[in-house]
């Protein structure tokens, strides 16, 4: 494992007087003083909800093999599940020159929809009748790399597998270990999934995400300044902050979010599961939406991404993220004008220098940025899987064997009353 302070060698690969148990102490140990920052946040990319199992996507796949899934819906062979057809592929070039084929778009969803976002606003102010005349068609298009993205973020194995949730949960965990009276940290992932948040349901972990409400949940942003608090003494009206609670903020939509312009003030609302057919849905692989390229709640989650980010005596630590996203890119390096500032970034070990930004951030040779790739405990596994992060690399208290236990003893007390059949 490669463990980089700036330009500082903590630990460096093939060293061999350290083995894997040696360095996953040393980066535990680091990152458990991390975990005691008075502001701390966590980003969460694409690589935290894939999980590979005996050679099968236990989670759902990285923005990489989604579009590669895409891409081989043109290339001859016959895909009655496409959601966008060759047909439509055709036409889309023949009429506006987009090429969803094309290699800049074969490892990123997220470009494509930018293009085709940006194409249909075009479009619909066009004079040209060709070019407004192909706004039903491009609309189409966008409707079915939306349906296509729902669909791999609802179905799959971890439908009935919960190896994905399972980590979620510990890494939530790991998080309940820092010292008590710190500021709630924050969660911010440009993923769509709900495995944040029924692992937060699962660990019984109070949380909040934006929305109000019980049985209609709606987006209004205020909610994030506000505190969950137990009173400690009535007859003197004490009140202390929950420990434990959480700020879950999905910069990119969810596929629960749905557009509802009957709502009044807030437009957005929250559903209890997600609905495939539904296609007012608020996913989108890239902040752009219609004519408000920064609308509600895009704005107000990136705001609140910029809030915490630039904040003094601030922790963000990456996973999954391959800095793809300008956006979220800009703010970060917002983040290192700021001189208490630290950002610590698991990165697969090829981006170390093939990817752009990290190429620069590295290159800076600044000890506020952390950067941490390589092998993990196995041949393998990777040092930067999420797998590896939260087994090995995060802090763990004695709780967390406490709760796995019950868990066990839970599951072993269920399957023998099932089991058992009533006594007469």
């Amino acid at each position: 494992m490669h463990f980089l302070k700036g330009s500082q060698q903590v630990i460096i690969q093939g060293d061999e007087l350290q083995g894997w148990e040696e360095q996953a102490d040393k980066v535990r140990r680091q990152m458990s003083e991390l975990f005691d920052a008075q502001n701390l946040s966590f980003l969460f990319g694409s690589g935290c909800s894939s999980m590979w199992k005996n050679g099968e996507e236990h989670g759902i796949p990285t923005m990489g093999p989604l579009a590669g899934e895409f891409k081989s819906w043109f290339e001859g062979m016959p895909n009655p599940s496409a959601t966008v057809t060759p047909q439509q592929k055709s036409q889309l070039l023949d009429q506006v020159g987009i090429d969803l084929s094309a290699g800049e778009y074969s490892n990123n969803l997220e470009r494509l929809m930018d293009v085709l976002l940006n194409a249909e606003r075009f479009c619909t102010a066009s004079t040209n009748t060709e070019l407004s005349g192909s706004v039903p068609l491009i609309q189409e298009v966008i409707a079915g790399v939306k349906k296509y993205v729902l669909r791999k973020c609802t179905t799959g194995k971890f439908e009935t597998d919960s190896t994905v949730v399972d980590l979620y949960r510990q890494f939530y965990q790991s998080v309940g270990t820092r010292s008590r009276g710190l500021r709630p940290p924050w969660v911010f992932t440009t993923n769509y999934d709900l495995f944040n948040e029924r692992a937060l349901d699962r660990n019984a972990i109070p949380y909040s995400n934006g929305f109000t409400g019980t049985v209609e949940r709606f987006f209004n942003p205020s909610v994030y300044r506000l505190a969950l608090a137990e009173q400690l003494d009535i007859s003197s009206k004490r009140w202390s902050a929950v420990d434990g609670f959480i700020h879950l903020c999905k910069l990119h939509g969810s596929v629960n979010w749905v557009e509802n312009e009957d709502t009044g003030l807030f437009p957005i609302t929250e559903k209890h599961a997600p609905n495939a057919d539904d296609d007012r849905v608020m996913i989108y692989p890239t902040p752009a939406k219609q004519n408000a390229s920064f609308g509600s709640p895009y704005a107000d989650m990136f705001r609140e991404f910029q809030r915490q980010v630039v904040q003094d005596q601030s922790v963000l630590v990456t996973m999954g993220y391959s800095f793809g996203d300008e956006h979220v890119n800009n703010i970060i390096f917002q983040g290192l004008t700021i001189p208490g500032f630290k950002l610590v970034i698991f990165l697969d070990p090829e981006s170390v220098d093939a990817n752009e930004t990290t190429k620069k951030l590295k290159a800076l040779g600044d000890p506020r940025i952390w950067f941490l790739w390589g092998e993990g405990a196995s041949q393998a596994e990777r040092a930067h899987y999420f797998s590896n992060i939260v087994a090995d690399l995060l802090p763990t208290n004695d709780e967390d064997i406490v709760t796995s236990s019950i868990e066990d003893a839970m599951k072993a007390l269920m399957s023998k009353t099932v089991g058992t059949p009533d006594a007469e």
